[in-house]
């Protein structure tokens, strides 16, 4: 499947089933958009009439072009066959029973009132709760237990506010380092906070423990404070954003993402990213609401152009930073076009109900974080197990093949299929699409395709 865009003053031609990326002159842009349609004299003949003023391309060099093309084919570098749609099943069968991460909700309560938070302000359309060490001591234990010989094991405190229950996040990792050793296991935390409890003891504690923290801030002041308020109505802009300069000093301006949303209220985000750089921020990710069909902060239609010009915009700004030697990185423009992820990511995407699950205060089970207070998605508990064998299996299932909509669209080997709980809240099925979701999705891409390649070049002309 052929994907052709220009952007940033390339002419840029994806493969999606061979993973190639082409940056190529006019002459060869057009002969690729006509190659499976037409005969090789007709595009030959359509080439030479489009060019016949232009004397630095002459019939001969349309000839070496068309060549060229299909010496690509032949290769498998353009026009490579989907070889992939059978063994989505088989790869995903491979990791089946292995656990490799879980969402530890370690406080369902919250110091902050955010208007559009999707976790009903940390309590997940429950009641509010705290993890008692217990409860998250067995689900380590469960994670070891069902992680088969992967050694990586990866552990997120999230809420709510997780740090409103800090002593046993603490305890938590104690024991964890406690037990890493006696089962070959090397526990990664991560810390998702919302800032106002940040203290000394925090930063010591997850610069010599976490490997990532999440901070969450929306950008400018204005629309920071608009949503991301306490129970009293203040906004909580002033109180966190020193708390965050002296945390990512602290970590060295690095193993950090500074967190944003963006909403109805700022479509034109790009003005939040440049308040976050000025305040010396530098790892950024910055992403599109999750609420309800019909709340006041859901992005509209109006919205999408706005925000389709700012991904642009942003990766003029990422080059233009780059030259001046300012650079920062913006978490869904990370990609390795050398590399990449392997099929079976490509495929199967984040593992939900997989190998990745969430855990309540309770100890319950749940697909990710975002199907938590639905009941129906509950798989089981940290002591019995997944028992909803039927909800998983779901999961199981669910890759980019088992998605109809997904079947023709280009960039369906880059996002997997997209994520299970928006297709969910979208269609009501995890094997749905949200289509919004997926515009946004396609233009990071071409944006972040973009960036690598201008960055390729760049380092080649050093």
């Amino acid at each position: 499947m052929i994907h052709q865009y220009q952007l940033g003053g390339y002419n840029i031609v994806l493969d999606s089933c061979s993973g190639s990326v082409h940056v190529v002159d006019e002459v060869a842009y057009d002969i690729i958009a006509l190659y499976e349609k037409e005969g090789r004299e007709s595009i030959i003949a359509a080439m030479n009439e489009k060019y016949a003023d232009r004397e630095d391309i002459t019939p001969a060099d349309v000839d070496e072009c068309f060549e060229q093309v299909e010496s690509l084919r032949k290769c498998g570098k353009l026009f490579a066959p989907d070889t992939f749609a059978g063994m989505a099943g088989h790869l995903k069968e491979k990791t089946s029973g292995v656990v490799k991460a879980l969402c530890l909700h370690i406080a369902h309560t919250c110091n902050l009132n955010c208007a559009y938070c999707f976790a009903s302000q940390g309590k997940y359309h429950g009641d509010r709760a705290v993890m008692s060490f217990e409860v998250g001591k067995q689900a380590l234990d469960f994670l070891v237990a069902n992680s088969g010989t992967r050694r990586n094991l990866e552990v997120d405190f999230f809420g709510g506010e997780p740090l409103m229950n800090f002593d046993v996040v603490k305890q938590l990792v104690a024991y964890a380092r406690s037990i890493e050793k006696k089962h070959n296991k090397n526990f990664r935390f991560t810390l998702t906070t919302n800032g106002v409890l940040i203290d000394d003891d925090v930063i010591d504690f997850a610069n010599r423990e976490c490997s990532n923290v999440v901070l969450s801030l929306d950008g400018r002041k204005e629309i920071h404070d608009r949503y991301r308020v306490d129970f009293s109505g203040n906004g909580s802009w002033e109180k966190i954003v020193p708390k965050f300069q002296k945390f990512v000093e602290a970590r060295g301006g690095k193993n950090y993402y500074i967190r944003g949303t963006f909403t109805h209220a700022n479509p034109d985000f790009l003005k939040d990213i440049q308040v976050m750089l000025d305040l010396g921020f530098t790892e950024l990710s910055m992403e599109p609401v999750v609420c309800a069909p019909g709340d006041p902060s859901e992005l509209t239609a109006e919205d999408l152009p706005i925000v389709l010009e700012q991904y642009e915009k942003l990766a003029e700004l990422m080059l233009e930073r780059d030259r001046a030697d300012k650079p920062f990185t913006f978490y869904h423009y990370m990609i390795d076009l050398m590399g990449g992820p392997c099929i079976y990511k490509r495929i199967s995407g984040c593992g939900s109900g997989t190998e990745y699950m969430a855990v309540t205060p309770w100890g319950d089970l749940y697909p990710c974080h975002q199907f938590v207070g639905e009941e129906s998605f509950k798989l089981g508990d940290i002591w019995s197990g997944v028992t909803n064998t039927e909800r998983q299996c779901e999961f199981a299932s669910c890759n980019v093949y088992a998605r109809p909509d997904c079947k023709d669209c280009w960039a369906k080997l880059y996002c997997s299929g997209g994520c299970a709980a928006n297709a969910y809240h979208a269609t009501g099925s995890v094997t749905g699409v949200y289509k919004y979701g997926c515009e946004l999705f396609r233009k990071r891409m071409e944006c972040a395709i973009m960036v690598e390649i201008a960055r390729t070049l760049a380092r080649k002309q050093k």
